[in-house]
């Protein structure tokens, strides 16, 4: 029956904008801050480990990849569960963890007890929190779904800049164990406030399997898969070791070499919403994504360069800013090969989790090698300039297969 001129909106068809559609950025903000901010401040930690464990870096790199390995792979599971309507079960039960995560950090003594409480249990919290808050705003949004995205993994940054001052300004102060406790009480805030706003869109529910492999027959998704999982190889290792390099091969005192990682990470807030404003505008998310990781491997090989303390601050405003714009567009990119928002958490749950395992094995790797090299750290920063520009360089060419396909236009506006 026909009605005029005016046509329904579909049941599932996004909002895009709105105040119930905008105020979902904030628990996926909190929940990237939760993760990928804790995650890329663990440099403070492997500094901090490193000083008072007296274990090799490979040993102690082990914490934060296992971390950001659950984060992916844990993902996977709670991308399908979002699906299947369980986002605010999985954002409760993966903020009690990644809070419970960190106060039982503030009570470790052994190795062993901060594996168990800073890599697993944080590391299952935020896999639990995460992967349904970044899918909840992918439904929300279609033509401003990059910009939405890149806001909320702004959240990246302010964890990134919050957990590392607290523990690193507060521990001279009142011990690192209290430093911690107070990361837990800041996180138990963020995660509330986050709760709270949470409201999953009510789309139809599509059954769907754990894993879809069919997704990965598909060329351009294939090809995507694969750059990313070696740009995750070779990311967070330049995150994880700034710190240490500042003070092993600089020669910057502790409390001074924080900075580089606070203006590493407070670089990616201008920088995430910008690249995020021009890859739904003009250059494409999955351009965007990788050429912003071409960026990155040349300016892991300009690492190499970096010797005096003036070097290393510019170094530092260079690096946040085009690794901020990078891992904003990267929930983005990802969603932007899939059509099918029901199916839309196991696809990007199954990305995260290949990328799991490449950040599993990542800072363990740089770590070895800087160890094999008796400190010095200039055969692992080509490993990983080159890993990162070959993941780069897959990115492009997913999007142009996916250009000649015509299956969806992503070299620019549509």
């Amino acid at each position: 029956m026909r009605t005029g001129s005016l046509t329904p909106v579909p049941h599932d068809e996004p909002p895009d904008g709105g105040w119930v559609a905008w105020s979902q950025v904030v628990p996926a903000h909190v929940a990237n801050a939760m993760t990928w901010g804790y995650g890329a401040g663990f440099s403070v930690f492997q500094l901090y480990y490193k000083q008072t464990m007296d274990l090799p870096a490979s040993q102690i790199s082990w914490i934060g990849s296992i971390q950001l390995f659950l984060y992916f792979l844990v993902g996977m599971a709670s991308g399908r569960l979002s699906d299947a309507g369980y986002t605010r079960s999985l954002y409760g039960i993966g903020g009690f963890f990644a809070v419970l995560g960190m106060f039982m950090t503030s009570l470790a003594t052994e190795y062993w007890q901060i594996l168990l409480a800073q890599g697993f249990c944080s590391g299952i919290g935020g896999g639990l929190m995460f992967m349904p808050a970044i899918a909840n705003v992918a439904t929300y949004f279609k033509r401003r779904r990059n910009l939405a995205m890149s806001l909320n993994a702004t959240g990246s940054s302010t964890g990134a800049i919050v957990f590392p001052a607290v523990v690193q300004f507060l521990t001279p102060v009142i011990g690192f164990p209290w430093a911690m406790r107070v990361c837990g009480f800041i996180a138990l805030f963020f995660i509330t406030l986050g709760f709270i706003l949470l409201k999953p869109r009510k789309l139809k529910k599509t059954p769907s399997p754990w894993v879809d492999l069919k997704l990965l027959q598909n060329a351009p998704n294939a090809v995507y898969a694969a750059g990313a999982f070696f740009i995750y190889f070779s990311l967070f290792t330049v995150l994880i070791y700034i710190n240490s390099f500042a003070r092993d091969s600089i020669g910057v005192s502790d409390l001074e070499s924080i900075n580089f990682v606070l203006i590493t990470n407070a670089l990616g807030i201008p920088s995430r919403p910008l690249f995020g404003f021009l890859a739904d505008r003009y250059t494409g998310p999955i351009n965007t994504f990788g050429l912003n990781c071409i960026g990155l491997g040349v300016l892991a090989f300009g690492w190499t360069g970096v010797h005096k303390r003036a070097d290393m601050y510019a170094y530092s405003v260079v690096m946040g800013f085009v690794n901020g714009a990078a891992q904003g567009v990267f929930p983005g990119a990802t969603s932007s090969l899939m059509r099918d928002v029901t199916r839309l958490g196991t696809w990007v749950g199954m990305v995260f989790a290949i990328c799991g395992f490449a950040t599993l094995a990542g800072p363990p790797v740089m770590g070895a090698i800087i160890d094999h090299n008796g400190g010095s750290y200039l055969w692992a920063q080509i490993w990983a300039a080159l890993v990162i520009m070959l993941g780069g360089i897959f990115l492009l060419a997913s999007a142009w297969l996916v250009g000649t396909k015509g299956t969806k236009k992503l070299w620019g506006k549509a």
